[in-house]
C-alpha cells in the first residue's frame, strides 16, 4: 500500500514539475465564442442525464442546469419557493397546496402544468431516499388547475418542501408529464426541462463532451442567487463540459487558459495551481464527500454480516483518505462514523471499531470464523475518477491481506453505475463491493442518508434489509428535540457496526480550481452554473 501511494505521489510530482516549468503541452480545445462560452472540466464522465434513475453527482449537477425544482435550498439551508409562487399548509398539517409561478415553460415551448409536477414527483418518489418517505405518507396528489395542485398526506411532515428542494443525489426534477411517466428504474432518453440551460443532445459524446445552451426563455426569480434558491441568472450563451480523465491534460488546459474551471484537480497538483496568479483554488462544497465501502447484500460472500464485519479491524481510514486526497490534513477528516464528521449528529458511539489500533490478524481470524469459502469478490474500480480509484485500490489491498479472493475489475464511471444496478451474482455480471462518496450534506442526517437505508429492494445499490435501521430512521423523523435525534443517531451508528451495510472511509474535502477571471461561483454546495460570469 505504501509503495503504491509513493508511486502515485512520484507520478504527480513529475506532472507538477513539468507544469511548473511550462513543458506540458496544452490540449487543442475548440474556443469558438470563448468570451460567451464557459469551459468546464467535470470530475468524470457524464454517463446519464437522468437525475432520478441513478445517484451520480455528475447527473445531479447537469440536471440542476436543465431542470428546475419546485423549491430550493439556500446557503442557510432553509428551503424557499423556486418554481412555486406560493405554498400553503392546512391547519392540520396534512394538505400542502403549491401554486406555480406564471410563465413557466419547458424547453419545447409547452407550459409547465400542475400535472407535470405531479408526474415528476411520483417518479422521483420511487427512487429518492426522501421521496420514498413521501411515497409512504402520501394519500393523494390532485391537480386543482393548471397552476395549482395539492399534496395530501396521511400524517403531517414538515420536511416535505426540504425534500422537494434538496440538492442531494436525486433532485426532484420537474419534467413534462409524458417523460415523467417513464418507469423510474428506466433511464429517460428525452431531456426536456424548464431550467436555465438546455441540453444539446445532438452534441453529446459520452466520455468527451456535453454541451448546454442558455435557455433564453427562462425567467429567473427576482431574489439574489443563493445556492438552489433565489434567481438563477445565466451569463454565458454556452457551457461545455470537457471530460479530461488525464490530470496533466486538465491542469495544462487550465494553466494555458484553454479551460475555465476544473472541478476535481488532483491534490498533488494543488500547490502548482496555487502558484499561478491567474488561478483560484478553493473549497466550493463545504460539506465535503463522505467515503464509503459498499457491499452487495444479496449474494455471497457479503450476504453474510459476519463476513462484512470481518473487515472492520483492518480498515485504516487515514490510508484511504491519503490515497485519495494526499497528506494535507486540510483535505480530509477522520475518524468518521456513520454520519458526516463535524455535523451535529456525528458521534463517538462504538467509533473505536475504526479509530482504535488496526489489527489485520484479528480481521483474518474473524474472516475464518465467518464461514467465508473463498468466494470471488468482484470489486468495481472507476478508473476515470482518481479519488475513487485510489480508495478502491486500498480496499483491494486490505481485502487481500485479510484473506479475500479479490477480483479488481476496472472500468469507467459510466459503466460502473450501470453495473451497480445488476442484482445478480458475479457469474452473471453482478458485483460484490465498490468504493464511492456521498454528499456530506446527505449523510449528515438519517432521513437523506442513502447508505443507512435497510429497505431491501427499494434501497441503494447493495440492497440491504434491516427492519432495525428502518425503525430507527422512522423514529428520527418523529423526534421532537435535538437530544432525541442524537440518541437515535447513536443507536443507528451502533447498528452500522453490527450489521455493516457499509464501512465509513472518511470525509474528503476536495478543492476546485478556476481562472481568476471567472466570478460569481456560488459556494457551499455543488458546482452550479448560474450567477457565474467572465469578469
Amino acid at each position: 500500500m505504501a509503495s503504491r501511494r509513493t508511486l502515485l505521489r512520484t507520478a504527480a510530482a513529475g506532472t507538477a514539475a513539468a507544469l511548473a516549468a511550462g513543458r506540458m503541452a496544452a490540449p487543442a480545445l475548440a474556443q469558438g465564442g470563448a468570451a460567451r462560452t464557459l469551459r468546464f472540466v467535470p470530475q468524470g464522465n457524464l454517463a446519464s442525464m437522468d437525475p432520478i434513475w441513478g445517484t451520480s453527482v455528475l447527473s445531479r449537477n447537469a440536471g440542476l442546469m436543465v431542470y428546475d425544482t419546485l423549491f430550493g435550498i439556500g446557503s442557510d439551508f432553509q428551503v424557499r419557493p423556486q418554481m412555486a409562487a406560493a405554498h400553503a399548509v392546512s391547519a392540520d398539517g396534512l394538505t400542502h397546496t403549491v401554486t406555480l409561478r406564471p410563465g413557466l415553460r419547458f424547453h419545447d415551448g409547452e407550459p409547465v402544468r400542475a400535472r407535470d409536477c405531479i408526474a415528476s414527483i411520483r417518479r422521483w418518489s420511487k427512487r429518492d431516499v426522501l421521496g420514498q418517505r413521501l411515497d409512504l405518507l402520501l394519500n393523494e396528489m390532485v391537480a386543482v388547475s393548471d397552476e395549482r395542485f395539492t399534496i395530501a398526506l396521511k400524517r403531517p411532515w414538515s420536511g416535505l418542501t426540504w425534500a422537494l428542494g434538496k440538492a442531494g443525489a436525486n433532485i426532484c426534477a420537474i419534467m413534462p408529464e409524458r417523460i415523467a411517466q417513464t418507469d423510474p428504474f428506466t433511464q429517460i432518453t428525452e431531456i426536456v426541462g424548464s431550467g436555465p440551460y438546455r441540453f444539446l443532445r445532438d452534441e453529446w459524446v459520452a466520455g468527451s463532451l456535453a454541451a448546454f445552451a442558455c435557455n433564453a426563455a427562462y425567467q429567473p426569480r427576482e431574489e439574489a442567487p443563493d445556492l438552489l434558491a433565489g434567481g438563477k441568472p445565466v451569463h454565458f450563451d454556452r457551457v461545455e463540459w470537457r471530460v479530461m480523465p488525464d490530470a496533466a491534460t486538465a491542469a495544462a488546459a487550465l494553466q494555458n487558459n484553454e479551460a475555465d474551471w476544473w472541478e476535481a484537480p488532483l491534490p498533488d497538483l494543488l500547490p502548482v495551481l496555487r502558484g499561478n496568479r491567474q488561478i483560484v483554488v478553493e473549497t466550493i462544497n463545504t460539506f465535503g464527500a463522505f467515503g464509503v465501502l459498499r457491499f452487495n447484500h444479496l449474494n455471497p460472500p457479503f450476504d453474510n454480516p459476519a463476513v462484512r464485519r470481518a473487515l472492520f479491524p483492518a480498515v485504516d481510514q487515514e490510508a484511504f483518505m491519503q490515497a485519495a486526497m494526499g497528506t494535507d490534513p486540510a483535505l480530509y477528516q477522520i475518524p468518521a462514523g456513520a454520519f458526516t464528521p463535524g455535523t451535529p449528529l456525528a458521534n463517538d458511539a462504538g467509533l473505536e471499531i475504526l479509530s482504535g489500533p488496526r489489527d489485520v490478524e484479528k480481521a483474518r481470524q474473524l474472516l475464518r470464523a465467518s464461514g467465508y469459502r473463498n468466494e470471488r469478490v468482484v470489486l468495481l474500480s472507476a478508473t476515470d475518477l482518481p479519488n475513487l480509484q485510489a480508495m478502491t485500490e486500498v480496499a483491494a489491498d486490505v481485502m487481500r491481506r485479510v484473506g479475500f479472493n479479490v477480483d479488481l475489475v476496472a472500468m469507467d464511471w459510466g459503466t460502473q453505475i450501470q453495473r451497480r444496478t445488476n442484482r445478480g451474482p458475479v457469474e452473471q455480471g453482478g458485483f460484490s463491493a465498490f468504493c464511492t462518496t456521498w454528499e456530506g450534506l446527505d449523510t449528515s442526517v438519517p432521513g437523506s442518508h442513502q447508505p443507512l437505508r435497510g429497505n431491501g429492494a427499494g434501497a441503494w445499490s447493495g440492497w440491504p434489509t434491516s427492519p432495525r435501521r428502518e425503525a430507527l430512521r422512522d423514529a428520527w423523523f418523529e423526534a421532537t428535540d435535538p437530544a432525541a435525534e442524537k440518541r437515535i443517531a447513536e443507536a443507528l451508528q451502533q447498528a452500522v457496526w453490527e450489521e455493516a451495510p457499509f464501512i465509513p472511509l472518511g470525509l474528503q474535502r476536495p478543492q476546485q480550481a478556476y481562472r481568476r477571471g471567472i466570478t460569481g461561483v456560488l459556494k457551499g454546495g455543488p458546482s452550479l452554473f448560474w450567477n457565474v460570469r467572465r469578469g
